[in-house]
Formats: structure tokens, sequence, C-alpha cells
């Protein structure tokens, strides 16, 4: 959406001189709060507070036939509805475009890390397999509805339990084991840098999202002693040069090993 010009001027003046409307500095993030089992009705659930920016993610597990070309592994799919509680801007309705994409980005995000171990979820090859549905519900979109939903996607699934399952009965919904998902050491931070100008910064407000032109979301985890970048996804209509680039992936590590450690403690204390 457009805001006046005079907001996107004091925005990019600001950050000129690395200082933002809020107080922050270029790279800075707000605080991030999470809750878990925060549904009854999900195997797994998470709420996540970036700012003001709220999203709640629900997993649910369903068997299914396997995909053809790959009968031993489970599935994942992630969804994300954004409804007129989250902003103005918003209408009631299916996905439009916006949600439709973060949804796509956050699969990306966590399929290619191979965070979830697919064989592992296959209960009987050729014919029956764990389904993992992610859904994200936006609750106030101040801004990084990206980010958030990808925290609290990650969040939802190491909380998650796989529910009772018989040949004969099926799934017993409501009554979890005490097994989670089969999940390894990639689990991935997705963070998301936007342009500003020529500036670049971290986790916009939502004026500050709107005055950007471009965006570079990247998903790093750190199954060894190395960072990997497992996706990366470039938003907006404005390109980014070679020089933000390189400035993204410096301030990306830096990033990381701000945030990783601080959620990982935070998400395994609510275990």
């Amino acid at each position: 959406m457009d805001i006046p010009n005079i907001t996107k001027k004091k925005i990019r003046e600001l950050l000129k001189d690395s200082n933002r409307v809020d107080g922050r500095a270029q790279f800075d993030n707000r605080e991030i709060v999470v809750e878990t089992d925060v549904s009854n009705k999900a195997e797994g659930s998470a709420r996540v507070k970036l700012g003001n920016t709220e999203v709640i993610v629900g997993v649910k597990l369903q068997t299914q036939e396997p995909y053809s070309d790959h009968k031993d592994e489970g599935t994942l799919m992630v969804g994300m509805e954004i409804n007129p509680s989250a902003g103005e801007r918003y209408e009631p309705g299916p996905p439009k475009i916006d949600a439709i994409e973060i949804a796509r980005v956050v699969d990306r995000g966590i399929r290619e890390s191979g965070y979830i171990d697919f064989k592992k979820l296959c209960i009987k090859e050729g014919e029956t397999v764990w389904s993992v549905m992610v859904d994200i519900y936006a609750i106030n979109d101040d801004g990084n509805l990206l980010d958030a939903s990808a925290i609290g996607a990650v969040a939802a699934l190491k909380m998650t339990k796989i529910p009772e399952y018989t040949e004969e009965e099926g799934v017993q919904y409501g009554n979890l084991t005490d097994n989670g998902l089969p999940l390894t050491e990639n689990e991935s931070l997705m963070m998301t840098f936007y342009k500003v100008g020529n500036q670049l910064l971290f986790d916009p407000t939502r004026d500050e999202e709107d005055a950007s032109s471009a965006r570079l979301t990247l998903a790093i985890s750190k199954p060894g002693k190395d960072k990997i970048i497992n996706s990366m996804q470039k938003g907006g209509l404005d390109s980014m040069s070679i020089e933000h680039l390189n400035q993204v992936i410096e301030e990306a590590e830096k990033v990381y090993d701000k945030i990783f450690p601080e959620l990982d403690k935070k998400v395994e204390g609510l275990k």
C-alpha cells in the first residue's frame, strides 16, 4: 500500500545514518515472544509476536497415500490466512497473493533445509504416510509477517506430537503419543532484509516495509560448524546489487548468531 511521501522520506533520511523511526539500529530486531500449545486441537501449535506483529501457527497430521515419485516419504503442506483483523488492507475471502507467497517461502525454507526427515514419516511404503499440514494465521500485521510466520512454523513443528494410529482404526485424534516429528539438526532460521532507498534494514515495521522497494529472504541453518543458506527468495520490483547481496549475507550471519541461540532456548524451555 502507498504511504505518505513525507513518511517515506523520513524513513530514508534516518536510514542514511543507520537510524530508524522507532529508535532501533539498521539491523536490530524487535522483541520476539514465543508461546506454545496455544491450541488444544492441533498436534502442535505456537503463537509468535514480533513487536506488534502476531501470528498463530498450528500443525495437523493426517495419513494419505504417498506421492508416486516419493513412495516412502511423508509430505508437507504450508498454508496461510490473513484476515481483516490483521489490518485494514486485508479483505475476507480466499488467501490472496501475499498470503500464498509467505506460505510458499516458509515451506521452501523448511523443506530445503531438510529439517523434517520425510522418510521417517512413512507408515507403509507405497500405501500410507504421514502428511504434515502447517496452518499460519495472521492476527496482526505490523510488518515482517514473513519472519514471524517462519519462526512460528518451526516452533509449532518442534512441539508437535504424533497421534496414535492403527491400520484398523486410523488416526486417533486427541490421543497423542510421546513421539515428536522426526526432526533433524538442520533447524532453519528465516530472516528477511528490505531495501529502502539504497539502504538495507532488518525486521521492518509496517511503514518501513511499505517504504521498501525490494526484499531478500534467507533460510539459514547450522548443522555443523558452518552456517548453510538453505534457500533464498527475492521479492519486490527493484533490483539488489552485488554489494547489497554481500551485505545481506554478512549481516545475516550476525543476526543468526544473535537471535538463534536465544530463540532456540526459548522454544526448548517450553517443551
